[in-house]
């Protein structure tokens, strides 16, 4: 734990490790999103549905999220640098297998090294932000946070630029390589040695410590029903755009990097907010309400302008409440246990909102893509209505 002094967000050890940390996290964004701008020429490419590419997406997530607690509780009782060296390296031998995939199947088991990889690097990156910030945490979190955000934006451009010029195989390629770069410096930079043993998991006593509590799991709901929209908007926006809204492949690709240029901008302020102004849980309440109601405007609107208010206003709300809630998360967890708790968590609203790409694979086949969007709606009014049963109780 830093003192004030030293929580700097940029510069000192605190602030090259936060950036180098977020950083990697750009990396593993950038090349499990690059797939959504890109699934038009991937389904044509491997002759698959809608169904099959959601359920591509659905394992990729799930085993990112079953990833989530051994990481965190790894990370509590080895090292943090132990975690994000492992997880980056885990996650480029994955995309290398999936620029290298001819079938479904292999493109599967790409996707599959990419989730296990990817689900060993967040909780500990969480971890050691929490670590070096306290008084900063807010902002902190708002910043590594955002670099997703960033991933998720370079990603679009990425996409259009590759099938501008080459194939969807193509996209990888810089991803992998930035990925190894972080891997290096991480390696030169880390506050701690690397360590290697049998852990116990300690699953009875976390399961008992968290889930015993009411409040805990209604925030936990809460962000199931979040995670389930995020996980399900962000996987098929761009066949939304294309399908629903007669946008074109740049357009879409557009619509789709606005959502994360927007979250990159929303995510620091929200965290800055919840520090300064107002409860977590207010903070938490709007966002959820302002990407319901954007959403729902986005699935009504008719002309190209009132579509893109939509998706920025949808943004901003998906966008600001990933940090205020796990900043709210961290203050309760025990110092101690505080990345296996928080991994335990992840592994729950992750795997199970996991589920949300292969709602809207399904749904879209069946009925279209509006009917698939207006549920995910549904999904952020119902947590909303959580948040604020939970704000009003305390």
């Amino acid at each position: 734990m830093t003192a004030p002094d030293e929580e700097r967000l940029l510069g000192g050890q605190a602030g090259r490790l936060l950036l180098t940390a977020s950083l990697g996290w750009t990396a593993i964004q950038a090349g499990r999103l690059v797939l959504s701008p890109m699934l038009p020429a991937i389904m044509a490419d491997l002759s698959i549905t809608e169904f099959q590419a959601g359920l591509a997406f659905t394992l990729l997530w799930g085993l990112y999220a079953l990833g989530q607690f051994p990481s965190g509780r790894l990370s509590d009782r080895l090292t943090r640098s132990t975690l994000l060296a492992s997880g980056l390296a885990l996650v480029s031998v994955g995309f290398l297998a999936l620029a290298g995939a001819r079938t479904y199947p292999l493109y599967l088991l790409g996707a599959a090294v990419v989730g296990l990889g990817a689900g060993l690097y967040p909780t500990a990156a969480r971890a050691l932000v929490s670590d070096l910030f306290v008084r900063r945490r807010g902002r902190a979190f708002g910043l590594h946070t955002a670099s997703g955000d960033l991933g998720g934006a370079a990603s679009a451009a990425l996409a259009v630029g590759v099938l501008a010029v080459a194939t969807w195989r193509a996209a990888f390629v810089p991803i992998v390589a930035m990925a190894l770069i972080v891997l290096v410096l991480l390696h030169v930079w880390r506050p701690e040695p690397y360590e290697v043993r049998r852990v116990d998991l300690d699953v009875r006593g976390t399961v008992g410590r968290l889930f015993g509590d009411r409040r805990f799991g209604t925030l936990l709901a809460a962000y199931v029903l979040y995670a389930f929209t995020w996980q399900g908007a962000v996987g098929f926006l761009p066949s939304f755009l294309q399908n629903a809204k007669e946008f074109s492949t740049g357009l879409a690709g557009g619509g789709f990097a606005a959502l994360f240029v927007v979250g990159a901008l929303v995510k620091p302020i929200s965290g800055t907010v919840s520090d300064r102004f107002a409860s977590k849980a207010v903070v938490g309440l709007g966002a959820l309400v302002l990407g319901a109601t954007s959403l729902a405007g986005t699935v009504a609107a008719g002309g190209p302008a009132l579509v893109a208010l939509g998706v920025v206003g949808f943004a901003a709300g998906l966008m600001a409440f990933p940090p205020v809630m796990q900043a709210h998360l961290m203050d309760a967890f025990p110092d101690d246990s505080m990345g296996g708790d928080l991994g335990a968590t992840r592994t729950v609203y992750i795997g199970l909102g996991s589920l949300g790409p292969t709602y809207v694979g399904f749904v879209a086949g069946r009925w279209g893509y509006a009917p698939a969007f207006a549920g995910l709606v549904a999904c952020l009014l119902a947590a909303a209505g959580l948040v604020f049963a939970l704000e009003v109780t305390r």
